[in-house]
């Protein structure tokens, strides 16, 4: 039987910043990556210092050949069928080439997935001119003509601030009422409010050229900020008992632990109680994974000489 300190599944920038951080301190750690990244359809990566504009295939590629230089680290392009807890600190895991690895600890990194709201035209346009995250993409709109899809005072905020840099800002509510005093600080500070159902995004070769509505009438835009149901993208954290959140993200504490013992996730899968949403950064991502990394690495070494763990008590 195969056995590793760590077995990481997700290679995004959480997992593999996560396995940097294990690998730099001889931890034996298996990286097992779906090689289906949340944000593969986005043409590049913002808001990343040193790596601004990079696209998040190029990010994955640099990030595996960086572990390369670590020999306690292996890397599989695998999906992991399945996961189970043997004891606290004991797991197994098994491949879909039917291999099973064992570990002393697990670190979930597998993200989220996006389901798209029911309008016609948005999984194309997704990640080349709809988007969801103004500090991923809000910048690349500026001096552009945008459109917030969606009702309340989340998507009211989020039409206020892009309206500091799009020419011409407009929220769609798709036939939603919209409070009183929400219209009126949008119409306060310039931004146009559309009540009518919207029925499609039409674009051409991935870019938005208008927002159909019913009854006809259209609006030219260039770009769309539309809100996405999130979902798990692997089900191991439900499977392994770990506490979460109703908007499907798993809870952790400041130290990437889970409710479960010797479980941690990091990426944006996981939150803490006190953050409101998940951060979808990438760079949010990569920290997240080399806290989480840290603290597995002080987790084993309490472990290996009966040291107490500084740790335990952040748990959730």
């Amino acid at each position: 039987m195969d056995m590793k300190n760590v077995i990481i599944i997700g290679g995004g920038p959480a997992g593999m910043s996560a396995a940097l951080t294990l690998g730099r301190t001889h931890h034996t750690v298996l990286l097992a990556d779906s090689d289906d990244g949340r944000n593969a359809p986005a043409e590049a990566m913002h808001n990343f210092l040193t790596h601004e504009g990079t696209s998040p295939a190029a990010l994955r590629e640099l990030g595996r050949e960086n572990l390369t230089a670590y020999p306690h680290v292996e890397v599989r392009s695998v999906m992991v069928d399945s996961v189970r807890r043997l004891t606290d600190e004991h797991f197994e895991a098994t491949l879909a080439d039917g291999t099973v690895v064992e570990s002393r600890r697990l670190l979930l990194a597998t993200g989220l997935r996006d389901e798209m709201p029911p309008v016609s035209g948005a999984a194309e346009l997704w990640g080349k001119s709809a988007f969801h995250c103004p500090y991923c993409h809000g910048y690349e709109v500026t001096g552009k003509n945008v459109a917030v899809l969606g009702t309340g005072g989340e998507r009211v905020r989020l039409a206020l601030q892009l309206s500091r840099f799009a020419t011409d800002t407009v929220l769609c509510t798709g036939g939603e009422p919209l409070e009183p005093t929400l219209q009126n600080v949008l119409e306060t500070n310039d931004v146009t409010v559309r009540p009518e159902p919207v029925t499609e995004l039409v674009s051409e070769t991935g870019q938005l050229r208008h927002i159909a509505f019913e009854g006809g009438a259209t609006l030219e835009r260039d770009a769309v900020f539309i809100k996405t149901v999130l979902h798990q993208r692997a089900p191991f954290a439900q499977l392994l008992g770990c506490a979460m959140f109703p908007d499907a993200s798993v809870e952790v504490n400041e130290f990437a632990q889970t409710s479960v013992p010797g479980v941690y996730a990091a990426g944006d899968m996981a939150r803490r109680a006190t953050v409101p949403a998940p951060m979808a950064a990438v760079i949010a991502a990569a920290a997240s994974g080399t806290v989480a990394g840290a603290i597995i690495d002080q987790d084993l070494l309490s472990a290996e000489f009966k040291l107490p763990n500084p740790f335990v008590s952040g748990r959730v």
